[in-house]
């Protein structure tokens, strides 16, 4: 329990007001709960949320210590109310989330709080699996990215062990990622391999792709098979061997074919003519593949999971639409 008086420059708020601006990192939602459960207390007594404070008042908060932390990136988490997650599957070590078009992966400098990861540990906070007092060095973490305007699925652990594993797995690709994309026009072969050497600009945040190597580059490549086209449009699958930033995006883009609705690597009136505003990019299936010994993980070895729906694939090659699939 924390007890407050309010002094003089408090006077005259309403009560909910008061708590919103004392406890920034407690849920507005969360708040009302607390005061119609009578854990705020207003000179010993319970009170409404629209109550005027006076000077002298006694206010006792039978609220959770972590509440009254200053916000900071760690602790983020507490301020999401109602966790929004896309659960592809969950146990006891991991989970496989699916990450929708427009959210952020981990916060950057213009948002804070709306991230996956703050939404991943607010969901186990809330479930009691997890809480950062009992831990002292480890929190739930994602073990892979995608960009911001891409779908699909990420990795989360639950516990340094798996973090340790499904890293090392990445690291010597023994888990298998496929993505699905919609690109300009049709690849030629239909089905192949793009390889090349990506140069990242900072400045640019973009990638170049180069046939040799060069300074700085690294090696990427992915193999592809085109599935449908239909107006112009193909719809690929894609197969990362390499892991590299904007890899898929900037390789389709060299090869003449970039993906509809990418306004960093495509051609602006392209994107216009279809209405699309960012990448049609998804990584809908992952593997794992797992060939040699995965600890804690072995008994995902040969498991495949796959999203419920891409919405882009739907939408410009609805089943039984006109289209020509390609062996």
């Amino acid at each position: 329990m924390r007890e407050f008086t309010i002094g003089k420059n408090d006077a005259g708020q309403r009560l909910d007001r008061w708590l919103a601006k004392t406890l920034p990192l407690l849920p507005g939602p969360l708040a009302q709960k607390y005061i119609r459960l009578k854990r705020v207390k207003v000179n010993g007594k319970g009170s409404q949320r629209d109550v005027r404070l006076r000077e002298g008042d006694v206010l006792q908060l039978y609220i959770n210590d972590e509440f009254f932390d200053q916000p900071r990136e760690d602790n983020a988490f507490l301020s999401v109310f109602r966790p929004r997650l896309e659960i592809v599957y969950e146990d006891e070590n991991l989970m496989l989330l699916d990450k929708r078009p427009g959210l952020l992966c981990h916060a950057d400098e213009h948002e804070k709080v709306n991230t996956l990861i703050t939404h991943i540990q607010a969901y186990l906070y809330q479930k009691k699996e997890w809480n950062p007092r009992d831990e002292h060095a480890f929190a739930p973490a994602l073990c892979n990215r995608i960009d911001r305007n891409t779908g699909g699925i990420v990795m989360a652990a639950k516990n340094a062990e798996t973090l340790r594993v499904l890293n090392q797995k990445i690291r010597d690709r023994e888990i298998a990622k496929y993505y699905l994309a919609v690109i300009h026009g049709r690849m030629s072969p239909p089905q192949g391999k793009l390889e090349g050497f990506l140069l990242k600009d900072e400045d640019k945040a973009q990638v170049k792709v180069y046939s040799r190597p060069v300074p700085g580059g690294k090696s990427a490549a992915t193999l592809y098979k085109t599935l449908r086209t239909a107006g112009g449009l193909s719809l690929v699958e894609c197969e990362l061997l390499t892991g590299r930033t904007h890899q898929i995006r900037a390789q389709f883009a060299a090869a003449g074919h970039p993906l509809l609705g990418d306004g960093k690597y495509g051609r602006e009136r392209d994107n216009r003519r279809y209405g699309r505003s960012f990448q049609a990019l998804y990584s809908y299936k992952l593997e794992f593949t797992f060939p040699t010994d995965a600890g804690v993980l072995e008994y995902l070895r040969g498991r495949v999971f796959t999203v419920e729906k891409v919405d882009f694939a739907e939408e410009y090659f609805p089943s039984g639409a006109p289209g020509r699939p390609v062996p």
